[in-house]
């Protein structure tokens, strides 16, 4: 069985294709797998990080204005997808897959799309609660729209293609045990508090969570809180937090770093997550079961973040709090609610627990299979 996955942009793209292909290979262990990704993409360095082989494609995201600049970067765009739908073709002869999976990015559409033209038997899934560009450009003419959140499915014209399968995350998310995951970070009997916003991290949330910190030091430091920086707040946010009179190195509980490496062991320990709302990040969170307060990026296209936390929050899961009404001062009181209020956490763990897909990636599997063999 030959198989490829085409995916890019973002880790929340390439992480559930590789969490798939990984699963495919145990069970079928002679199946021919070949990524099809874009060049300058993370892709680039995660997928052969895998053990996968990976072809890069030209590739080039739309903007949405009418300037002049965006203009150019659209008709350079348009050619390079002209450009990617013909090397795709010829991969596809060359590989002869039985079966082409997207797992969204800009990337992800000439495979799928040229694919579908040849005959192949394609599906993609969509990670976010609401369908991305390439997902809309390709859902009527899949096999199989494959979706993380039910919710999400009367987005989709076709919905008997339409299939509820979760989003794939890495079992340690799923089995790790708070207890356990204490006992091995060290963690003394306060409650812990794991905030992040994302690998290059978000200026206007790190400097609410450095106000968050320091009024954290007033009190007294009633909880152990790992904040991660990610690559750009790294730069300056030690300043600040010096700035505002807290000196990490005498604060026992107070922990600051660049990246969080070991998440799955942090969030099986925390008492509360504080988080952008990738479908990542939501489905994370979801299968570890940790009650959270989820800030989505305004960011991003469609809004898809807050609409991805809405449904978690509409379960009964998350509490949300929009970044235009954030500050240090509101997260912390918020935090200190929640963490005062362990029946609301208990709810909080069982709604996540009770709308996650633990075995997303297997499912995602069966339904390759499936198609391979028609």
């Amino acid at each position: 069985m030959n198989v490829i996955f085409t995916c890019g942009g973002t880790g929340g793209h390439i992480n559930p294709g590789i969490a798939v292909a990984n699963i495919l290979k145990e069970r079928y262990p002679d199946c021919n797998i070949l990524f099809v990704g874009g060049k300058d993409g993370m892709e680039e360095d995660l997928v052969p990080a895998a053990g996968y082989e990976i072809k890069l494609l030209p590739s080039s995201s739309l903007r949405r204005s009418l300037s002049p600049k965006a203009i150019v970067h659209n008709v350079k765009g348009v050619w390079y997808v002209m450009s990617a739908l013909m090397q795709s073709r010829k991969l596809i002869r060359e590989f002869q897959p039985d079966v082409i999976l997207g797992t969204g990015g800009y990337a992800s559409f000439p495979a799928l799309y040229m694919g579908s033209r040849m005959g192949i038997p394609t599906c993609v899934h969509e990670a976010n609660a609401v369908p991305g560009l390439a997902t809309r450009l390709v859902a009527d003419r899949v096999d199989q729209i494959l979706v993380t959140f039910a919710e999400s499915a009367e987005r989709y014209r076709s919905k008997d293609k339409v299939k509820t399968v979760g989003m794939p995350v890495r079992r340690e998310f799923i089995y790790t045990n708070q207890l356990q995951a204490r006992k091995e970070l060290g963690l003394d009997d306060r409650p812990l508090i794991v905030s992040a916003f994302g690998s290059l991290g978000a200026r206007e949330m790190n400097k609410a969570m450095a106000d968050f910190m320091k009024l954290e030091l007033d009190d007294g430091i009633p909880y152990q809180h790992i904040h991660a920086t990610g690559s750009f707040g790294w730069r300056w946010m030690p300043d600040l937090v010096k700035e505002k009179g807290i000196d990490l190195t005498k604060t026992p509980g107070l922990d600051m770093r660049e990246y969080i490496y070991n998440m799955p062991t942090l969030m099986a320990a925390a008492d509360l997550i504080i988080s952008r709302a990738g479908s990542s990040s939501c489905n994370e969170i979801a299968a570890s079961g940790t009650p959270c307060i989820l800030i989505p990026s305004p960011n991003v296209t469609d809004n898809h973040q807050e609409k991805n936390a809405r449904i978690l929050e509409n379960r009964g899961g998350c509490l949300v709090v929009l970044e235009s009404e954030c500050t240090g001062k509101k997260l912390y009181e918020e935090a200190g609610k929640l963490l005062s209020d362990k029946p609301k956490r208990e709810k909080m763990r069982q709604a996540l627990l009770a709308g996650a897909i633990p075995d997303s990636a297997e499912q995602i599997c069966d339904t390759i299979v499936k198609l391979a063999h028609k």
